[in-house]
């Protein structure tokens, strides 16, 4: 039997256990504005840092055109696409699409179109001459 026929309603639990109020942080994408990052055509909507962990989850907007020079990836970087698309020497990846990076990996990313894309990073990536996303509130 469910547990709505036990007495208990959907979404409920039979535990002691009580939810944790101010557990979850609603982020609204679509009330912040685009913020500029070091790279020409590339802009940002951050939805979760921890800078403590390196730990990064953001939008990045690329402008068609856009170019990201050779980066390494120290941990592993995944990215859904959600308009246009971008690629490296490995494939293309366009909406609807996702593509992970190895730990250690090194690429160029490019993207002829334009895209917006969902990017999760475990530690920033290495640049020659920085590391991440530079923001003007950083």
């Amino acid at each position: 039997m469910g547990n709505a026929a036990e007495g208990v309603s959907p979404g409920q639990s039979r535990t002691s256990a009580q939810p944790t109020i101010g557990g979850s942080t609603y982020v609204k994408p679509q009330d912040m504005d685009w913020a500029p990052t070091q790279f020409d055509g590339v802009s940002i909507k951050v939805l979760y840092e921890d800078k403590a962990k390196g730990e990064l989850t953001c939008l990045l907007k690329w402008a068609p055109g856009t170019s990201l020079p050779m980066h390494k990836h120290p941990e592993i970087e995944q990215t859904y696409v959600i308009e246009g698309s971008f690629y490296d020497h490995d494939g293309i990846c366009r909406a609807g699409e996702y593509v992970w990076r190895r730990t250690g990996s090194f690429h160029e990313t490019h993207s002829d179109e334009g895209a917006v894309i969902l990017a999760i990073y475990r530690k920033p990536n290495v640049f020659q001459n920085s590391t991440g996303y530079a923001r003007p509130d950083n």
